[in-house]
């Protein structure tokens, strides 16, 4: 599991994907968003603008981030 530190009260779901380097642009995190390769707190998320909170979960391609 990874850890990635955010300094305000959320982030949003696409760019924590690319913070976390587990996609390399923007475009890539809505296209493995849409197709529904993305598991937001064991649940499959579809918005890409989705807000992860301190403590929420994010899983994808086998990678597991917690957001603290």
């Amino acid at each position: 599991m990874k850890e990635i530190k955010i300094k305000d009260d959320f982030i949003k779901l696409c760019q924590l994907l690319k913070l976390a380097g587990l996609v390399s642009s923007g475009v890539e995190a809505k296209i493995v968003i849409n197709e529904g390769e993305v598991l937001y707190n064991g649940e499959v998320e579809f918005r890409r603008g989705k807000k992860v909170y301190k403590g929420d979960t994010v899983e994808f391609d086998n990678e597991i981030i917690k957001v603290i």
